[in-house]
């Protein structure tokens, strides 16, 4: 990597040769500004306002504009005589905890290499301390014309600074927040926990411009002279929350079926996918009843006694006869089951009753003898 300043790091008394080299780099594309009617580049031109003449980077200077709009010059000899010890040296004036820089404050980030051989020995020192110690250095260093201040911190086993605005560049948020006194239910909260839950983290590795692409994939379509078609707007609503609660609960619904993927249910969700019914008309009803009127007119089935009956209908209802007439077969079963085992009770009622009587005759006529034989004796007594 090309470095873009070269100097010190002043760490008390150690001084350490190092390289500034960018960390981060643009992937956007750029576009030309062309005229419409001839597709010719428009380009800026640098004209001195005096002469109307076109003026080239070697003729052009700095100045400073002053309030009632004098220009006052500056040459780059007079900034030069300026006192600026940070000039070609990252002077590091505190360490401090990582968690006391305000986010805020960020700006670019770069790279310290350690320039040349001599340097490594003091660079891995205050690499290992910054790393033993958890905090980030502070510290001032110029570029580009102006003094700047930044904070050092170790990533892998690179010293990494991070260029931050000074304190008084950091806007007063009162004005960004909410007018009025809003409340929010402890359900909202659980809610939008839920949310957070569910969407959980993610690989930052796997992040990336989803419209860079599209705009390479429509330059590299339209160089090949491809019709490009509009993409389908995507239905993100109209931006105004209605029910709160609503949107938190499809959110995490949304949120774990992405997670989970397409087709997947939610498990232990514990909530339903609610669908609007959907209203059928007269007309489709009318069509479908006519299409199921034509699909079959005729019904054959086999009688119980195996003769085959094909009937006639207009409604997909007398399909169902056949199963009717099962259902009647077991009916008429079921009765002439019933019928003979009310046969077979009364037959043993019947010869119950008949036995019951023949024994009683059998009883009756022997006891009509024994009377007999008894009277018998005495008849004889009485003639003697």
């Amino acid at each position: 990597m090309r470095s873009i300043w070269n100097g010190a790091i002043s760490f008390g008394l150690v001084s350490i040769p190092i390289k500034l080299v960018n960390a981060t780099e643009n992937h956007s594309i750029s576009f030309r500004q062309i005229h419409l009617a001839d597709g010719g580049r428009i380009r800026y031109r640098k004209v001195c306002e005096l002469d109307e003449e076109e003026v080239s980077g070697g003729e052009i200077g700095k100045a400073y504009e002053d309030a009632d709009g004098t220009m006052i010059p500056i040459t780059d000899e007079d900034l030069a005589q300026l006192p600026l010890p940070t000039a070609k040296t990252i002077e590091i004036v505190a360490f401090v905890p990582a968690d006391r820089i305000d986010p805020l404050q960020m700006d670019a980030a770069y790279y310290l290499s350690a320039n040349g051989v001599p340097a490594a020995k003091p660079y891995t020192l205050l690499r290992e301390a910054l790393r033993r110690s958890n905090r980030v250095a502070v510290a001032k260093y110029a570029l580009r014309g102006r003094e700047r201040l930044g904070m050092l911190r170790v990533v892998d086993d690179v010293i990494a600074m991070h260029g931050l605005l000074w304190p008084d560049e950091i806007r007063a948020p009162q004005d960004a927040a909410p007018d009025g006194d809003i409340t929010v239910r402890d359900a909202e909260l659980d809610l939008a926990d839920a949310l957070m839950d569910t969407l959980g983290e993610v690989d930052m590795d796997s992040l990336h411009d989803d419209y860079r692409e599209a705009v390479e994939e429509l330059v590299a379509a339209k160089a090949a002279g491809e019709i490009v078609l509009p993409a389908e707007p995507e239905d993100t609503g109209d931006g105004k929350v209605i029910d709160l609660i609503a949107a938190l609960e499809n959110s995490v619904r949304a949120a774990r079926k992405s997670r989970n993927g397409e087709g997947a249910g939610d498990g232990d969700s514990g909530m339903a996918d609610v669908h609007p019914l959907k209203k059928t008309s007269s007309k489709t009803s009318g069509k479908t009843a006519q299409t199921t009127t034509g699909t079959a007119k005729k019904t054959t089935h086999r009688t119980p006694t195996g003769k085959t009956v094909t009937r006639s209908g207009s409604s997909t209802a007398k399909k169902s006869a056949p199963k009717s007439t099962g259902a009647k077969k077991s009916t008429s079963t079921t009765k002439k089951s019933a019928g003979s085992a009310g046969s077979r009770t009364t037959a043993k009622k019947t010869a119950k009753k008949t036995a019951t009587k023949t024994a009683t005759k059998k009883r009756t006529s022997s006891s009509g003898g024994t009377t007999a034989k008894k009277a018998a004796p005495s008849r004889k007594r009485t003639s003697a």
